[in-house]
């Protein structure tokens, strides 16, 4: 004989049905739920990306390209550089507060702020009809295919100011935007390349093509690019850097360009593969043959 537990339900002689409904409807209840929590967080994270900028000259260059809307100063932070900062913002009419290393930490996300954070107008991005109208003859663009790492990004702008480039196409999805880590790691320089956002890079680099433009790639395999010409109008994909470029994008290029290397490392860094390759175009159109 069976003992029954004092809190185990007698049978009533009612058959039982199983809503085969009721189990994925509390599931997908549960889904909607996080995926509301996460949606929460992207879009706290992506306001703070938007809404911030730090570090000295990260912030001095957006100050002075009228983009600050607030200062915030580490309360004993002291020295030439803060005295500097204080001054441009003064000269900006951008208020000045003065708030403790918590707050600072919390609106940068515990970043290396230096000190200083700045509350910003969102960054501006260009469409591909803006880049196109500003004109400049034989213009170089570098076009990311869906780079991932913010750091790879600002360091690529850093670049890309100093070696001339003319502005950077990025995808509106699965690729790093402006962020406050990109600003921080462009030193500035974010304010002086013009970024365009689109929406499609293969239809992108369809219409830069009936502009003119020649179109390179990047890959393991191709020209070395020591042979690459880059005169005229021109258009650099630099893939991501796990993956390389997308394989549709492939199809769309006039040349694909690679960087010989010997020993045991199979690729380079994005951003260091970029900066070679936006030199080599810096040294054929200033310096020719040298």
């Amino acid at each position: 004989m069976v003992k029954m537990r004092k809190n185990t339900p007698k049978f009533d002689g009612k058959k039982r049905h199983f809503n085969k409904n009721e189990a994925p409807q509390r599931k997908n209840k549960a889904r909607d739920a996080y995926q509301e929590q996460d949606s929460k967080h992207d879009k706290s994270a992506e306001e703070i990306a938007e809404n911030f900028v730090f570090g000295h000259h990260a912030v001095a260059e957006a100050i002075k390209e009228g983009r600050g809307n607030k200062l915030f100063i580490l309360e004993d932070a002291r020295g030439d550089k803060i005295n500097d900062l204080k001054e441009l913002a003064q000269t900006a009419s951008v208020p000045v507060k003065w708030v403790p290393k918590q707050k600072l930490d919390s609106m940068s996300q515990d970043a290396v702020h230096q000190g200083v954070v700045l509350a910003i107008t969102p960054y501006d991005y260009l469409s591909l009809a803006d880049l196109l109208a500003q004109k400049k003859e034989n213009p170089f663009y570098l076009i990311l295919d869906r780079l991932a790492d913010p750091h790879n990004f600002g360091s690529i702008l850093r670049t890309a100011d100093a070696s001339g480039v003319d502005g950077i196409i990025i995808p509106k999805h699965r690729s790093v935007g402006i962020t406050p880590v990109v600003v921080k790691t462009s030193t500035g320089a974010v304010e002086h390349v013009p970024v365009a956002r689109v929406t499609n890079l293969s239809q992108t680099i369809k219409e830069l093509k009936e502009q003119g433009f020649w179109i390179f790639g990047t890959d393991m395999q191709g020209t070395s690019y020591n042979k690459w010409n880059a005169q005229g109008s021109i258009a650099l994909i630099i893939g991501n850097e796990g993956s390389g470029m997308s394989e549709g994008l492939k199809k769309e290029v006039d040349e694909m360009l690679t960087i010989p290397m010997t020993g045991h490392v199979q690729s380079l860094n994005a951003s260091v593969a970029a900066s070679l390759l936006m030199y080599e175009v810096f040294r054929q159109r200033n310096f020719g043959d040298l």
